[in-house]
């Protein structure tokens, strides 16, 4: 994960909105990073690179993130609705700012919902207990396509291509 190079693909209007969520929850940015970066990592470690596409690994990858994101911060601030708050504005501000297909960013805003649910749910659990409860929904994740009602796949996570 290159943050820099990320930053350069910004236009100015995105990167104003990042500065200002960061103002809003300063002691919640590092954690994120290293969020972030354990996320990858994760799911390089079970998936390969499968991860990147639009697959069932993509969807462990999303949920894990707002898990992890939550997690770290959590440690930082015992406060879960202002860390649930952190999680989905910073991963929909993500998904906003760099584009993705309508189907995909839907499938990911989705994926990422589920992601604070399982943080809701098994905040207690270890990290490695989580991965365990997500690779096993991973493995059960439903495909959907742009006449698919998201509504209807609740804490399920979500894909659109079959590789992983």
């Amino acid at each position: 994960m290159n943050a820099i190079k990320a930053l350069k693909q910004l236009d100015s209007k995105n990167i104003w909105i990042l500065v200002k969520l960061c103002f809003q929850f300063p002691l919640f940015v590092f954690p994120t990073l290293s969020a972030t970066k354990k996320c990858l990592s994760i799911s390089t470690q079970h998936y390969g690179r499968a991860h990147y596409k639009n697959g069932p690994a993509n969807a462990f990858r999303h949920a894990l993130w707002n898990y992890l994101i939550s997690k770290e911060c959590y440690r930082w601030i015992k406060n879960e609705i202002k860390i649930l708050s952190w999680s989905e504005k910073i991963t929909d501000w993500h998904e906003h700012a760099f584009p993705n297909r309508k189907l995909a960013k839907e499938m990911d805003l989705h994926n990422n919902a589920v992601g604070r649910s399982i943080f809701k749910d098994y905040s207690n659990k270890t990290i490695p207990e989580t991965i365990i409860i997500l690779t096993a929904m991973t493995s059960k994740s439903i495909k959907v396509n742009e006449n698919s009602n998201f509504a209807n796949f609740k804490n399920k996570l979500v894909h659109i291509n079959d590789e992983s």
